[in-house]
């Protein structure tokens, strides 16, 4: 370098000792958060100290997670940055908050060989859950919050072979089979209600409206189970109310679902 003289640096090289690339240089330049250097006579821009100085400012703010638009607040020292910094702080504390608890919900999957896609509360006996029945708590798990969620735990793990042979019912199933397959998921219902009140009124438990929450506990049954398998549960309900197991809403039909507006 001739005495008196300062070093310059070109693009590459600014972006190389700041351990960034050329172009985030130049989406800075664009964005107005690095100013453009004077060029030589031979067109090439001449950065310097201030440059790389910048650069290192934006690249460490950008590690921190600080979004561009906010970097050229929060770079400054006054109060108006410190409130910045603070909101960062929260944003990135939440973030650690749910990747915590992502992490606490795959290691569950891992430990229980789940699906990802299976709520936590499920986790523990999806496997061993009929696929109606998964698929239904599924739903239920969306309309509730985490502490009704955390009571499906206590759900028998193990389906009764009445919920098989039901999930097993084949389309074309007769009246008398549909009849017996109805009869025998009183017992199974019945035990159900003694051991988790909560069944008896599901929607109870969701900070949903009510009728938001039935409404799409009924579009999932009418969705995962075929005609002979809805003309059972018809009939189950039919014989839980005939035991005093359940009560028979006014104007509620034979599917389960309370009549729509448009429907009246």
């Amino acid at each position: 370098m001739t005495e008196g003289k300062r070093m310059t640096w070109s693009t590459r090289q600014l972006a190389e000792l700041a351990g960034t690339t050329v172009k985030a240089v130049r989406h800075y330049h664009s964005t107005g958060l690095l100013d453009l250097p004077e060029r030589a006579a031979n067109g090439y821009k001449q950065y310097k100290i201030p440059h790389l100085v910048r650069l290192l400012q934006i690249k460490r703010l950008s590690d921190l997670g600080v979004p561009l638009a906010h970097i050229a607040v929060v770079g400054k020292a006054d109060e108006e940055s410190e409130e910045a910094i603070r909101a960062l702080d929260a944003e990135l504390a939440a973030s650690v908050e749910r990747i915590n608890r992502v992490r606490a919900e795959l290691a569950l999957a891992l430990r229980h060989r789940a699906p990802a896609h299976v709520p936590p509360a499920l986790a523990p006996f999806s496997h061993q859950l009929t696929e109606s029945k998964r698929s239904l708590l599924t739903v239920l798990a969306a309309l509730f919050d985490q502490e009704a969620t955390d009571g499906f735990g206590a759900l028998d793990k193990t389906p009764d072979p009445a919920e098989v042979d039901f999930d097993a019912l084949p389309r074309d199933a007769d009246e008398a089979a549909v009849e017996e397959i109805a009869r025998r998921l009183v017992p199974v219902a019945r035990r159900t209600q003694e051991d988790h009140p909560w069944t008896k009124n599901p929607t109870a438990g969701s900070p949903l409206d009510p009728e938001l929450a039935q409404s799409a506990i009924a579009e999932v049954v009418l969705g995962m189970y075929h005609p002979a398998q809805l003309a059972a549960l018809r009939r189950l309900r039919e014989l839980m109310v005939e035991q005093g197991l359940a009560q028979d809403g006014p104007g509620t039909p034979p599917d389960g679902r309370k009549p729509r507006e448009a429907d009246r």
